[in-house]
């Protein structure tokens, strides 16, 4: 029996709930910073701001090669396996979580929004697992077959193994 999602679910899925987790602990974040207040990362303002700066432009440069890769109106009704889907399952998410989060944390010149960045990772993986269960209802084998071959955040490396016994050069 296949499960549909909802429509919006099928638009969004974990998206705002991620969100929600995400500035909850950036909030937390935020306040552990002024009572903490640890050395800065850098004293080079120009620097962080760059770094923010291409951040952002490499975010949405992936936003939109993955919009292109799969419009929201495809979303829940095709397993897209090309363009940015090729990579990693969820390139939005990586965007933000794997480039954004980090310009962000730089930017604020701060050890702890460098920590609340590394922990929304494992965050992340957990609160995702819902929508994969979907999209293993709705596509079944496809999707599984499809989650072996690509990674969840980051792209899996795979290198040619040159030391196959018998093999023909």
């Amino acid at each position: 029996m296949n499960k549909q999602p909802a429509r919006l679910g099928k638009v969004f899925g974990s998206g705002p709930v991620g969100l929600s987790i995400s500035l909850v602990l950036f909030f937390i974040a935020s306040w552990l910073n002024k009572q903490i207040n640890p050395p800065p990362l850098s004293n080079n303002q120009s620097l962080l701001n760059l770094i923010f700066i291409i951040s952002i432009l490499m975010t949405l440069a992936v936003i939109v090669w993955s919009v292109k890769s799969l419009p929201a109106s495809e979303r829940g009704n095709k397993l897209c396996v090309t363009g940015a889907f090729k990579y990693v399952r969820h390139p939005l998410y990586a965007a933000f979580l794997s480039i954004f989060d980090f310009g962000l944390a730089i930017y604020l010149n701060s050890y702890i929004f460098i920590l609340w960045a590394v922990l929304l990772h494992p965050i992340c993986h957990y609160v995702v697992r819902y929508e994969e269960r979907l999209m293993i209802d709705i596509f079944g084998e496809a999707y599984l077959d499809y989650q072996k071959k690509t990674g969840r955040f980051f792209p899996r490396l795979r290198c040619p193994n040159i030391f196959v016994k018998n093999r023909p050069l």
